[in-house]
């Protein structure tokens, strides 16, 4: 479907459901957690652009309609079995205080946690590269997304801990390469950072499997599996969180299907990760 047609039912159809909840456009969008303005820039006729995605969700999930409809994918209004109504967005992923991931990984004691990292698996960072990740950030997130760096190293460390991790391959190599987000990290810390995953993974395997796939093959957005208990998708600042059981298995087999894929097995990844060290200039 054309971006354009796109929008324009997205903008008919959010304009139908504000005209059936009965609400202000203020109370509506107070509902969804947006500003007014937002709401109002949505349905301007001049606007070409389709808001983001946990905006959408948002309006799905506040006045009880399904994502598909509001985008003109289905002619049904009702949620039904949408993802939207097995899922809960929470809020200011980051905040210093916030303690959802220490309490998500306690819960999930005894099973395994499976992990699809947006960068290098935090488990394995050194401190210059959590700084340099967090570099441009205004400090309480900095603060905050190293402070949650350090519990997933801690959480890594434990003994009763399990942890299976798929990323890309061409990630790691990337890194090793300076290449990317990674141009202006100096060699000598990227060189170190490599030396102390060969040596996390040596010292923790088997109980944190590494497997590297490629991305040609296959695609995945940063998730975490805990255990039985829920799945989450970090979306930058948000948690998109499900816990209906069908759900966690969707989430499951995808993940199963990358390590079917994988290129480097757990096994190899300390010595693949200690052959990068002569690409590091």
């Amino acid at each position: 479907m054309d971006k354009r047609v796109t929008v324009l039912i997205f903008r008919t159809r959010l304009g139908e459901l504000i005209a059936r909840t009965g609400l202000s456009r203020a109370r509506f969008a107070a509902k969804a957690k947006l500003d007014r303005s937002t709401l109002t820039q949505l349905l301007a006729e001049a606007n070409v652009r389709l808001p983001r995605a946990e905006t959408i969700v948002r309006i799905a999930a506040a006045h009880g309609v399904s994502v598909d409809w509001l985008l003109g994918l289905s002619q049904q209004d009702h949620v039904a079995t949408d993802v939207v109504s097995q899922m809960v967005i929470e809020a200011e992923a980051g905040d210093p205080a916030d303690e959802r991931l220490k309490r998500w990984h306690d819960e999930a004691h005894g099973f395994k946690i499976r992990y699809v990292p947006a960068t290098l698996p935090d488990h394995l960072k050194t401190q210059a590269t959590i700084a340099y990740e967090s570099r441009k950030l205004v400090a309480p997130v900095a603060h905050a997304l190293s402070g949650l760096a350090h519990a997933r190293i801690d959480y890594a460390r434990r003994q009763e801990s399990e942890i299976e991790v798929c990323a890309p391959k061409h990630d790691v190599v990337g890194f090793a390469r300076g290449e990317g987000p990674w141009r202006e990290f100096p060699a000598t810390d990227r060189r170190a950072q490599l030396e102390h995953m060969a040596d996390m993974l040596d010292e923790l395997y088997p109980a944190y499997r590494w497997f590297l796939f490629d991305a040609r093959e296959r695609f995945s957005v940063p998730y975490t599996i805990f255990g039985p208990k829920r799945a989450v998708i970090y979306v930058g600042d948000i948690y998109l969180v499900f816990t209906a059981t069908e759900l966690i298995r969707e989430f499951a087999a995808h993940f199963d299907n990358l390590i079917r894929f994988a290129k480097v097995q757990p096994n190899e990844c300390a010595g693949f990760v200690r052959t990068l060290i002569a690409e590091v200039k």
